[in-house]
């Protein structure tokens, strides 16, 4: 694969065709948006859409990406998808403006910092340890709500010091998808009228909402009551100053981030884990080489922290699958001013879309990008990918806080339940996969098997630079 040069001054602007009067192009975007993204790149590298009556410019070409990202004044967050998150979890660190993002960042950095993930990995273990136990062989499960489940629990207890309750646990569980759905049909929906109406679905949505607050509210005044530093996320969101100012966080900022890294710690992580599942078990040659080094590395025992360096093949299929099917695969953002991308004249109040799976799919950027290859990350061939290209977790001062604890606890799950086990799905089950907020393959019901690993010596230390894991792009 060639290295994408840099762009010219100028490049091109489109229209993307088949926009309706009204409705603009939400009928695609509603119906099949994976295909009609990844169709944009050929009319152009700016290309604006329709969203009803909104115009909006979909960013095609990495540079530009690049540029929008690292310009985050300029192209701040906003646009429908942020509009419609904020109503949800507030302007919490997923849809806060520059401003209020830099100071919650600043103050919630140190419960990502890379000297408690041994702690949390801790947690990790012990989590996907008590659900594996319940699975007996022979047995079908959908896999999708197990790893829900599982993440859940890794995000409340790693969160607060005990686990949320069982009932608030199911709660929040129950109305995430309810959630995520709603979410994406707000954002391209023709009107907000439609979310006013009386219907079903607008009533689910609205209760899900309301549920959520309230385990949140609960969760929060339980985890108070005891008054002390347990020296986990929620402590360090109550105790967190304000280097700026000297101020804590107030009780409706604690709220959101709440939301937020509770819905962002479940949901996202949960479908990358089982997107990777689902891809390794359609491909048996990936299946079989990561056994081996499952085998090899563990001999029979479940993974620790100092493994997650020893498994270089498991970190590509990860990586991989976040390219194939990236949980984030759609962001807008919004114009702060006048401005200029790719010689082109943007306004201020403009949306901007980026998509990382349009970026993800392209096949200038990646050569075969439908085949699920983990190989591409292979050290010798990662050179050949413009770094821009590659976006699951977001570059610039936005990029995911939480990247490298969803990388460790997604490695951590996968490596566990394949040791043991081998899933298959069940021939011709039902599966109704619907545009979420968040990317996932949908239901997964499988047949659970036992599996016998193979004992061998301990594989040696990956070398430096073998496993990218430890120090490449991420």
């Amino acid at each position: 694969m060639t290295t994408v040069s840099p762009p010219p001054r100028t490049m091109s602007y489109a229209l993307a065709p088949g926009a309706l009067p009204l409705l603009g192009h939400a009928v695609p975007l509603a119906r099949r948006p994976l295909e009609f993204l990844t169709g944009l790149p050929r009319y152009g590298d700016l290309v604006e859409v329709r969203l009803g009556r909104r115009p909006a410019v979909m960013v095609c070409h990495p540079e530009l990406i690049k540029r929008v990202l690292l310009e985050p004044r300029t192209f701040d967050k906003g646009g429908p998808l942020f509009e419609k998150a904020e109503q949800l979890v507030g302007s919490g660190l997923f849809a806060a403006t520059w401003e209020p993002h830099r100071r919650q960042r600043r103050m919630m950095q140190p419960g990502f910092h890379k000297s408690r993930m041994p702690g949390y990995v801790a947690v990790m273990r012990e989590e996907i340890a008590a659900l594996l136990d319940g699975w007996a062989d022979g047995q079908e499960r959908d896999v999708r709500d197990e790893m829900h489940t599982v993440t859940l629990r890794i995000a409340s207890r790693t969160m607060f010091t005990n686990p949320m309750s069982g009932r608030a646990a199911a709660e929040v569980q129950e109305c995430m998808p309810i959630i995520n759905r709603g979410v994406y049909k707000r954002m391209v929906a023709p009107t907000a009228l439609l979310e006013k109406l009386p219907t079903r679905e607008n009533r689910e949505f609205q209760l899900a909402h309301e549920r959520m607050e309230q385990v949140v509210d609960e969760t929060i005044e339980q985890y108070r009551s005891a008054g002390v530093d347990h020296g986990d996320l929620m402590s360090i969101l109550i105790g967190a100053v304000d280097e700026g100012s000297g101020q804590n966080m107030s009780e409706t900022e604690i709220h959101k981030q709440v939301m937020t890294l509770l819905a962002g710690g479940m949901e996202t992580t949960a479908n990358a884990i089982c997107s990777a599942l689902h891809l390794i078990t359609e491909h048996p040659e990936v299946e079989r080489r990561l056994c081996a080094e499952l085998d090899e590395v563990l001999a029979g025992r479940p993974p620790v922290f100092e493994d997650l360096p020893r498994l270089p093949y498991l970190y590509r299929v990860l990586y991989e699958t976040l390219r194939i099917r990236p949980p984030v695969w759609l962001l807008t953002r919004m114009t702060t001013c006048d401005t200029e991308l790719g010689g082109h004249r943007i306004g201020r109040d403009t949306i901007v879309l980026l998509s990382p799976y349009l970026l993800h799919h392209n096949p200038d950027l990646f050569a075969r990008p439908e085949t699920f290859d983990p190989d591409r990350w292979l050290p010798e061939r990662v050179d050949d990918i413009t770094e821009a290209a590659m976006q699951p977790f977001i570059m610039g001062n936005r990029k995911c806080i939480g990247d490298k604890f969803a990388l460790n606890e997604a490695m951590i799950v996968i490596a566990t339940i394949l040791s043991g086990w081998s899933l298959r799905m069940i021939p011709d089950a039902k599966r109704v996969s619907l545009p979420e907020a968040t990317l996932g393959p949908g239901p997964m019901p499988m047949v659970l098997h036992r599996r016998a690993a193979a004992h061998h010596t301990p594989a040696p230390s990956a070398r430096p630079g073998e496993c990218p894991y430890q120090g490449g792009r991420s």
